[in-house]
């Protein structure tokens, strides 16, 4: 039963739907401590909670932070990701000012860029494999 612990339900429909994100700092700057990372997981939960997603796991380097995000068929994830990089630019830059320093003429903690990628399940091959092997009426 395990396997279906991550299963969420809506009104009419039932999912699990998980994405891994990566945001990658302006020029790819340096500027992450361990101090920045904890406050940046905070802000993610928060906004994710606003979202009613998940934030299943966080972490990061001096320079970009990976997000495992599970999420509900309705939110678009170009709007989570969106929200995601602009609430939590505002309020590190605001908390950290030291931060700001590094972006003196883009006013911006992120690239504009972001990788996003489905994850969880069966591998596509045995997904596909299933499909193949359904019993399609003559």
């Amino acid at each position: 039963m395990a396997q279906y612990r991550d299963i969420r339900t809506g009104r009419h429909c039932v999912f699990v739907l998980h994405a891994h994100l990566v945001f990658v700092t302006k020029f790819r700057h340096k500027v992450f401590t361990d101090t920045h990372l904890n406050r940046l997981e905070e802000i993610m939960r928060s906004v994710c909670a606003d979202f009613e997603t998940t934030l299943a796991e966080f972490n990061g380097e001096a320079n970009h932070v990976h997000l495992l995000v599970s999420f509900p068929p309705k939110i678009a994830v170009s709007k989570l990701v969106n929200s995601l990089k602009g609430v939590s630019s505002r309020r590190m830059r605001q908390e950290f000012p030291e931060l700001a320093a590094h972006y003196y003429r883009a006013n911006k903690l992120w690239s504009g860029s972001y990788f996003a990628g489905s994850v969880g399940g069966a591998p596509l091959s045995i997904v596909r494999q299933y499909i193949e092997q359904q019993n399609r009426p003559v």
